[in-house]
């Protein structure tokens, strides 16, 4: 369905958006990839490293904050991938207003440029930290979801759907726990500094999280929030994964941090749908018949919650060994 569309990524030069640009090109056709950031200098970097597909990609200076800016970028796009937002916890408890024009307003200016464009399709990024959220990057990212989820109410007659996409931290991604325990170990610490003991997450990898996309892309009629079915592990696990004659310290759990990783919760149990590898949330207002979905999954039980430390799916210590070499982490 890819082929020769046209498709934006905002925050198209970090993890997500290099390799969902890599897996469309390695397995599609499209017209143009139009990547979409603020940094001229990492979009510099992303030309180089993919210009034998120069003739494919176009890249947009611009912030979401821009409403104007995202109106001449969004001209002739088909589809719009939204993976802007700013991320780092600290960061945005320091800066909340900064964070609220970027993750809130941003997103409100994504959803009426893509109506005024006339767009088809536009897939959101969600996190964990936006379910039941105690810090202010998960706030606003929650009113981000529900901004997108509503905006369907908006679409009238346009032939536009507006979905969700919700995973936690990515394996191995910048600001992940892997990269932090594998520059220590390299520069040869002998204790790793664990949260807490307790703490369990969600395994998955850039091109899991990638292919949901594509899902929701192909599927989602509006509203939908789409969660992968992934395995769970002990950060105990793995430390002894990366290093098992390093000894771990527990120091205290940070502000702002939670002990699981919750991407469904007993409230969303009554419109969530399992499926054989994802399970979708949806939405409890329909605005038209046209966007009313028929589920084809299995409903879960009522109080139903999908969280890394509920999970039926673990990963042990071997497994994690063999995950982390994909991530080219492993020592």
């Amino acid at each position: 369905m890819l082929n020769n569309k046209s498709i934006l990524v905002t925050g198209g030069t970090g993890s997500f958006g290099k390799a969902f640009t890599r897996y469309v090109l390695n397995n599609y056709n499209p017209k143009k990839i139009i990547i979409y950031s603020r940094d001229e200098f990492k979009q510099f970097n992303m030309q180089n490293e993919f210009k034998e597909h120069a003739d494919k990609l176009r890249f947009f200076i611009g912030d979401v904050r821009d409403k104007e800016r995202l109106l001449r970028a969004f001209e002739g796009v088909d589809y719009v991938i939204h993976a802007a937002a700013m991320k780092q916890v600290p960061a945005c408890e320091y800066n909340p207003a900064e964070a609220i024009k970027t993750n809130i307003n941003g997103a409100q200016n994504i959803i009426d440029a893509a109506l005024d464009r006339n767009v088809k399709k536009v897939v959101a990024l969600s996190t964990d930290k936006a379910v039941n959220p105690v810090n202010l990057y998960g706030g606003t990212k929650l009113v981000s979801d529900k901004l997108f989820i509503a905006a369907n109410a908006y679409a009238g007659s346009k032939d536009i759907s507006f979905s969700l996409v919700r995973y936690g931290n990515v394996a191995g991604s910048r600001g992940s726990v892997i990269p932090f325990f594998k520059d220590l170990l390299d520069k040869g610490e002998k204790t790793l500094p664990i949260t807490d003991y307790r703490m369990t997450r969600f395994w998955i990898s850039l091109e899991q999280g990638v292919k949901l996309v594509i899902k929701a892309l192909e599927e989602a009629k509006g509203g939908e929030t789409f969660i992968s079915k992934i395995p769970s592990f002990k950060i105990t696990d793995l430390a002894k994964a990366m290093s098992p004659d390093c000894e771990t310290k527990e120091v205290g759990i940070r502000e702002g941090e939670k002990l699981h990783e919750i991407m469904i919760t007993p409230e969303d149990s009554m419109t969530t749908y399992e499926y054989e590898d994802h399970y979708i949330v949806y939405p409890q207002m329909v605005w038209s018949d046209s966007k009313k979905t028929v589920p084809t999954g299995k409903k879960v039980e009522s109080g139903f919650s999908y969280s890394s430390d509920n999970n039926n799916w673990w990963l042990s210590v071997d497994e994690i060994k063999e995950l982390l070499k994909n991530t080219g982490l492993c020592r």
